[in-house]
């Protein structure tokens, strides 16, 4: 079905029924009370310094440098997030705060165009000394990315400019010529950052850097080795001591990028660096990159994902483990990692025109994303779990870092502006176009413009997701015009229809796409109702955790159980997989809002007494237990939770 291009976010207007309410809340919530956080402005969350620590680098403030070594990266996500908003909103109140703070990082930045905060304050530590761990590039990448967004939506170039001096220092740095560093980040995000950077300024030296940095990662000897034995001593920045070698998994270092077919080490960099190998491989047709690329994707997507698009399951490392290893209780799940799955599966997309891609984005836009954050937009889980126990997130020291409330703020804060950012630049993902073709790869209602076949086209879709499978489009054009149609068929939906003008239509399936090709007229109208039965999901028996188990879904949503609704001890509950099923909307709960239940059993405790072991015996009584949506966990007190609900044999 050959590339595609996606239909930028500045020609799609969002005004959909569910994500509406999120891409305002982002807007008109979270970026402002963002910005209060990094001003260190917001009782009882964690201190930020992000913002005064550029003040003391530019040497308006005294004062020593504060926080994580990477602390410039929540000023640069937050840019970002502004720069998408005011592509699609503008506002020049929330402009003329970004400008100054474009103008206080003009003021940080070094002579030679060096800007990061945490060496311009410690002047003693030396740059590029430590890539493995100090994240040097990472945050120029985030820089470079909040840059490119910003000179999008306003013309304004001095972002911009900022960053290409950043970016030319690093390029006179890095890279295969005698007398450089053949070095490359320990945290990716400068590939996919300096592909953007070469787009925005047609720079050929941005795009040969970044493949210079996905090129040489895992080529031997490792740099990282080298770096760790000859740069630094042996000496780690995090305990200041002599420390063992690097573990290249962890960073994704252990052999060269093309040769790799699991997905290994920290999740977040694994994902970030796939989305730049896809940028890399569009950009250069490279098909060894590519197939690579299809190896990872498969190994994350059929071994290691969580049912609600998490991934990462274990906190030592933030990391993936093995194949079919996805703990609920334990689990780390980091936002900021599926938010980079959404960025690699939207890459693939536009090499691959696959409804898998869609499929994933879909299962993260509408499950883990807004369950990360909650309905006030105030607060945010790093932490996505499938089972919540309260009383072991506090006492238990193996799941202190699964949090069971959501929190104003982190010390370690990437996760909340990369929310931020990805519902500001939502209007980028929901549609793309190649030469005769308009693909829809999301329900989400909005209007959207482009280009098709030497005409203008516009299409209104009218969307009742994720409650409901019925979605309209209506085209406008100026006479007919010849072009294809493609609505992705979701992967859970097994039955729909899809009508033209109130007629049933004839289609082609095309790689998980319903293809409808006609020469479109002015106000045609084309409707897809998609079946949305509750589903009762089991997994696969290798995934040991959910042995005996099941889960409920209904269209795309993933549903869990709470303790507001069936008591404590969650884990007694079992779901009787053959009884009758009920929906209804909810009274406590956002507007609109489908819940479930369903007959289960309980073991009968009143004879337990002080035991705490004694011969088994089967006494069980019925009990009624209701579901609902992942992404309202958490919402209504404090509690226990459960995706995973053991099934009454």
């Amino acid at each position: 079905m050959g590339i595609s291009e996606p239909v930028s976010k500045r020609n799609v207007k969002i005004n959909d029924n569910f994500f509406g309410y999120y891409t305002r809340l982002a807007r008109d919530v979270m970026i402002p009370y963002q910005w209060e956080v990094l001003n260190d402005r917001v009782d009882d969350a964690e201190p930020s310094h992000a913002v005064k620590n550029f003040r003391i680098a530019a040497g308006l403030e005294k004062g020593d440098f504060y926080g994580f070594v990477f602390q410039d990266s929540d000023v640069a996500k937050w840019l970002e997030a502004v720069g998408h908003s005011l592509m699609t909103h503008p506002d020049p109140g929330r402009e003329k705060i970004a400008d100054e703070m474009i103008d206080l990082m003009e003021k940080a930045q070094c002579s030679d165009g060096y800007l990061d905060t945490y060496y311009i304050i410690n002047r003693k530590e030396k740059r590029w000394s430590n890539l493995c761990e100090c994240h040097e590039l990472y945050c120029a990448g985030h820089l470079i990315e909040a840059a490119v967004a910003y000179y999008e939506a306003t013309g304004k170039d001095k972002l911009l400019k900022i960053a290409c001096r950043f970016a030319d220092l690093i390029d006179s740095v890095f890279g295969p010529e005698e007398g450089k560093i053949k070095g490359y980040p320990g945290h990716q995000e400068i590939e996919l950052a300096l592909v953007k950077l070469y787009r925005a300024t047609n720079n050929p030296k941005y795009l040969k850097l970044s493949k210079f940095f996905i090129d040489e990662r895992g080529s031997e000897p490792s740099y990282f080795i080298h770096e760790w034995e000859h740069v630094r001593g042996k000496v780690s920045h995090w305990t200041k001591k002599e420390e063992p070698a690097p573990n290249l998994e962890y960073c994704q270092a252990h052999k060269p990028v093309r040769l790799q077919d699991k997905a290994v080490g920290h999740a977040v960099r694994a994902v970030y660096m796939y989305s730049g190998m896809a940028d890399i491989a569009y950009e250069t047709g490279d098909k060894d990159l590519f197939d690579a690329l299809r190896r990872l994707w498969l190994n994350i997507t059929k071994r290691q994902m969580y049912i609600t698009g998490g991934i990462g399951s274990t906190r030592h490392g933030e990391a993936f483990t093995f194949d079919y290893d996805l703990p609920n209780d334990t689990v780390y799940a980091e936002t900021c990692a599926s938010i980079g799955l959404v960025f690699f599966a939207h890459r693939m997309l536009k090499m691959d025109l696959s409804g898998e891609y869609g499929d994933v984005i879909e299962k993260v836009l509408y499950n883990l994303v807004p369950g990360a954050m909650s309905l006030n937009g105030k607060e945010f889980f790093y932490v996505n779990p499938l089972e919540v126990w309260p009383e072991a997130c506090e006492k238990n020291p193996g799941r202190h870092h699964v949090k069971h409330r959501r929190q104003k703020w982190f010390s370690c804060a990437c996760c909340p502006p990369n929310i931020a950012r990805l519902l500001a630049s939502l209007g980028d993902y929901i549609y793309s176009v190649n030469q005769d073709t308009l693909f829809v790869h999301l329900y989400i209602g909005s209007e959207a413009e482009t280009g098709l076949c030497g005409k203008r086209v516009s299409v209104r879709q009218e969307s009742k997701y994720p409650y409901d499978g019925e979605v309209c489009f209506v085209v406008s054009a100026d006479g007919p015009v010849d072009f294809s149609l493609a609505l992705r068929i979701p992967s859970w939906c097994r039955k729909y229809e899809i009508y033209i003008n109130g007629e049933r239509e004839n289609y082609e399936i095309k790689n998980g796409y319903a293809v409808l090709n006609r020469a479109w007229e002015n106000s045609d109208s084309v409707r897809i109702f998609m079946d949305m039965p509750v589903e009762i999901i089991t997994s696969n028996p290798k995934v040991r955790e959910n042995a005996g188990k099941v889960c409920i879904m209904r269209g795309p949503l993933v549903y869990c159980i709470e303790e507001a609704d069936n008591g404590p001890n969650l884990s007694d509950v079992a779901l009787c997989p053959d009884s009758e099923i009920k929906t209804e909307k909810s009274a406590d709960l956002p507007e609109g809002t489908v819940v479930i239940t369903v007959k289960g059993i309980r073991t009968v405790d009143d004879e337990w007494d002080n035991d705490l072991y004694r011969p088994y015996r089967k006494k069980i009584r019925p009990v009624e237990i209701k579901a609902i949506p992942y992404y309202l966990w958490g919402n209504r007190g404090e509690g226990e939770m459960q995706v995973w609900i053991r099934a009454a044999q």
